[in-house]
């Protein structure tokens, strides 16, 4: 079967792991979260969630390092679980990514209208309070277009482009680091809780959400086969898109906070980029705002490129058609998953934000579940295969383990009524359960036209297959030598 091109190298790889996982809205609503958790809730929760998903990044690290093949997380299920797993585990991860994606096609133009007035003209439809104005959904069309052109031809073009704006959010976010902590004061941020409140108790509350942040990590796995690195040094890229992203996170959030005080900055509309005004600095409040852009762009173009290599591993082993892992033989990309991943982009992006929210919600539950996916099948996989050689170990074996228990709190925080994180009723759990409803009508389909497990291995993993069962081929040839 076809392989996908290696094209990237360690900085694009990054860039698509750390620039997909710094999305767009936190740096301007920040001041709600101020608001509600105080800064230290939010700075010192989100460094804690930080660390619950660096715990995860070390079973996708060992993972990825033993099987560098496009879709990850389905591949390591499929090994490890069987198909019925691999199919969850990939319906799951498509639902966070495809999510994500119909959002950003009308938030790209929504954020245009808060400078161009001309984009909120020409109204649509109105979907859950939200009307859809032509100019923001042509905006839309547009951007899918293009970032569907730039992977139609080679991921290598879309990763220069996400590597420039990587670089530009790297160098702005730099900036309001340097000139909020040495214009500011340790007494705007401190003490860094309301007065009535518990700060153990607002840095916790935070800590799940502060997770949901860093949603996005997997995307370096799943573009392992893209890479022309080594399996380690992506496995290694993994963990660092963790800690690169938290830490950016992290210090421009406090930054915010340190420029002036925080209990102001939860007053304001706008978060970072209106502290920055306020404090004398209008150009790195425009650059602020310049973040939430690039943000989006490199979100959108990073799901956009995960989503078909999520696609192409559940076609080889027929958990979808087959055909979705067709491989353009000159230009080495997959060709009708990207057809497929534009199709249903535009089909869902249309309804707008109003009622996609709904579906990006949910989100968090999918990624949950795909979370603790990849730490069972960290701790399964030697067990199924104990002689597999695996580059990678995780030294304190127990860490991915923690981080399996902050995915399940993901999943519980979401799902249980009464959290700060909880679905909206009843429209977010139907969404869910229509969800689950589609994937299992899917799979009732795929089982009827399943393929043999060891034919599918072969399909998954290509070349790692046999790796993967290199110990049953030396026994083989040791029962031969005998004989």
């Amino acid at each position: 079967m076809a392989e996908l091109k290696k094209s990237l190298g360690m900085l694009q790889l990054l860039a698509f792991g750390v620039a997909g996982v710094v999305g767009t809205s936190w740096i301007y609503t920040n001041s709600t979260l101020f608001g509600e958790y105080g800064a230290g809730g939010v700075v010192f929760g989100l460094a804690a969630g930080v660390l619950l998903a660096a715990c995860v990044a070390l079973a996708y690290s060992e993972l990825t390092t033993t099987f560098p093949r496009a879709g990850g997380e389905v591949v390591y299920s499929y090994t490890s679980m069987g198909r019925g797993a691999a199919f969850f585990t990939g319906w799951m991860l498509l639902g966070a990514y495809v999510s994500s994606l119909a959002f950003y096609v009308t938030a790209f133009g929504f954020l245009l209208g808060n400078f161009f007035p001309v984009f909120n003209t020409i109204p649509l439809y109105t979907i859950n309070d939200e009307t859809v104005y032509l100019p923001v959904l042509l905006v839309g069309i547009a951007l899918t277009a293009l970032f569907f052109a730039l992977n139609w031809f080679g991921i290598e073009i879309g990763a220069q482009v996400q590597l420039a704006m990587f670089a530009a959010i790297v160098i702005i976010g730099a900036a309001l680091v340097v000139v909020g902590f040495s214009t500011g004061s340790p007494q705007n941020f401190f003490p860094a809780y309301y007065p009535d409140s518990a700060p153990v108790s607002d840095t916790l509350r935070f800590i799940i959400p502060g997770m949901t942040f860093l949603a996005g990590f997997g995307l370096v796995a799943v573009l392992a086969e893209d890479a022309k690195i080594s399996a380690r040094k992506v496995g290694r890229t993994v963990v660092l898109t963790v800690l690169a992203a938290g830490t950016f996170y992290c210090l421009v959030l406090a930054a915010t906070a340190w420029v002036l005080p925080w209990e102001d900055v939860a007053q304001m509309d706008l978060g970072t980029v209106a502290a920055f005004r306020e404090a004398g600095f209008p150009l790195l409040g425009a650059g602020a705002y310049l973040i939430a852009f690039l943000g989006l762009l490199t979100s959108f173009l990073g799901l956009f490129v995960a989503s078909s290599r999520i696609m192409v591993a559940m076609g080889r082993a027929h958990l979808l058609p087959p055909q979705l892992a067709d491989i353009h033989d000159r230009r080495g990309t997959p060709h009708k998953a990207l057809i497929a991943t534009a199709a249903i982009t535009l089909g869902l992006g249309w309804l707008g934000p109003g009622a996609v929210v709904w579906f990006l919600d949910t989100g968090g539950v999918y990624l949950g579940i795909v979370w603790f996916m990849v730490v069972l099948a960290k701790y399964l996989t030697p067990r199924r295969y104990p002689e597999l050689e695996r580059p990678y170990r995780t030294r304190l074996g127990f860490l991915p383990a923690i981080g399996g228990i902050g995915a399940l709190l993901v999943i519980i925080w979401a799902i249980v009524p009464g959290t700060s994180s909880s679905l909206v009723w009843p429209a977010e759990y139907i969404i869910l359960g229509v969800w689950f409803a589609i994937g299992t009508v899917l799979y009732a389909v795929a089982r009827a036209k399943q393929i043999d497990r060891t034919e599918g291995l072969h399909a998954i993993l290509g070349d790692s297959y046999d790796h993967l069962h290199r110990h049953e081929i030396a026994a083989q040839q040791r029962r031969g030598e005998n004989t």
